[in-house]
């Protein structure tokens, strides 16, 4: 990333700051898009991007685990993980609103899945077990963790994506408020769920005689529908909803990730948990002394970080930048030191090459880059009611002083050279 970059981004980010947003994608150029050109035509507008199978060619995955017919080797991923312990869904029971999983050795889904192969998936007395990427099983309609980015890379196989813009999910909620399990359902939303009043959209007193399919499309826009066919890589935005389809027996990888482009609405998602959460218990307030920090126990019981936990993880990505920057430029005044200010386990070097890992890679503004984005959010949680309600004096470094730490090598960004600006 370069200065120019950086501007364009703040530019494009900043007045939109917690923001739903996304769109149809934009169009890349021919060829193998660089960083810049993925940077400003999926992150930046937070679009859905298909990158072609030449960029995962020389992955050894896709030599190792697929046959000469394209099917996967069960018996290579026998030998690579065997004795693993995996967590397998099961896609033909449904619990609260997603499959429930159970735990088991890779070398026994493996088995599963070599007697299954030879049958018809969909006729089978089996269960559909689910390791991601079964023939015929399917995702649950969600949004990913934390509103989190990812991408999805077939070593070999076909997937039907099913993809919804932030916000269109609004329009398929029942009466309830609940989304719908499998938007491709007959009648996505049950018969026997409870129906004490019609729901807004429902002008016929509550009548359900069109199919899933055409309920959905009187209720919001017919999703983006993406076939994803081997050595493909997609890249699924922040809060966009999906549904995917294995089309045929199915090898993926997958990783979820945060960073300064999103991390915005990531905020904006626990906002609307905890207040999910303080609707839910609000009958419970008057007779709790300690109300902020239940809620905040609850949150974390149910959405998997509260708002402590998320200020801490904006702590250790500054400090890993402040540090970054204090080596590469010669900043007057205290160096940060990321490791020594943690009271839990020091994950400021998880994922990472060498002692910067990408930062290296990605150069100096980047690391800026990340650091106004912590700045931007660090002011909204300071300026957030409920954040204001928790026990902050008992944390390493108060939010005010880390700001403070960030403006300080921001300040400094012009005493680095001209000619640094990275390679992206």
């Amino acid at each position: 990333m370069d200065r120019a970059l950086l501007e364009e981004s703040l530019g494009l980010l900043s007045p939109r700051f917690g923001s739903p947003r996304g769109g149809v994608p934009p169009v890349l150029p021919d060829g193998t898009p660089g960083y810049a050109e993925l940077w400003r035509a999926a992150l930046l507008p937070n679009c859905p991007r298909l990158l072609p199978a030449p960029h995962s060619a020389a992955w050894g995955s896709r030599a190792r685990w697929v046959t000469p017919r394209g099917e996967p080797d069960l018996g290579a991923l026998h030998r690579d993980f065997g004795d693993a312990v995996v967590p397998v869904a099961d896609c033909a029971e449904r619990e609260y609103n997603s499959n429930p999983k159970k735990q088991m050795p890779m070398r026994e889904f493996l088995s599963y899945w070599q007697e299954t192969m030879s049958q018809d998936h969909s006729s089978s007395p089996r269960p559909c077990l689910y390791l991601k990427d079964w023939h015929m099983c399917k995702t649950p309609f969600h949004a990913d963790v934390f509103r989190s980015y990812s991408w999805s890379a077939n070593v070999c196989g076909r997937k039907l994506w099913l993809l919804y813009p932030p916000g269109q999910e609004e329009a398929l909620r029942d009466h309830l408020g609940n989304l719908p399990y499998d938007v491709t359902a007959p009648d996505p939303w049950p018969q026997d769920a409870p129906a004490k009043k019609p729901a807004p959209w429902d002008t016929a007193g509550g009548a359900r005689s069109a199919s899933g399919a055409a309920q959905l499309r009187q209720r919001g826009q017919k999703p983006m529908e993406v076939i994803q066919e081997a050595g493909e890589i997609i890249f699924i935005p922040s809060g966009w909803h999906h549904q995917v389809h294995n089309l045929e027996d199915t090898i993926s990888i997958n990783h979820n990730w945060l960073n300064g482009c999103n991390i915005d609405l990531v905020w904006s998602f626990l906002q609307s948990e905890l207040r999910a959460v303080q609707k839910e218990i609000g009958h419970c307030r008057s007779g709790m002394s300690n109300w902020a920090e239940q809620c905040q126990c609850i949150m974390k019981a149910c959405t998997g970080i509260n708002y402590v936990e998320f200020y801490s993880f904006m702590k250790l990505i500054a400090e890993r930048r402040m540090e970054f920057l204090h080596e590469r430029m010669d900043i007057p005044g205290p160096r940060c030191a990321a490791k020594s200010s943690s009271t839990g386990p020091d994950h400021s070097r998880v994922g990472e090459a060498g002692e910067h890992g990408e930062l290296t890679r990605l150069g100096n503004w980047h690391a800026a880059f990340d650091l106004m984005r912590v700045q931007e959010v660090l002011v909204a949680l300071q300026g957030d009611s409920d954040f204001g309600l928790l026990p902050v004096d008992s944390l390493p470094k108060r939010p005010e002083q880390l700001q403070m730490d960030i403006e300080h090598v921001i300040g400094n960004m012009g005493r680095m050279p001209t000619a640094e600006e990275g390679a992206h």
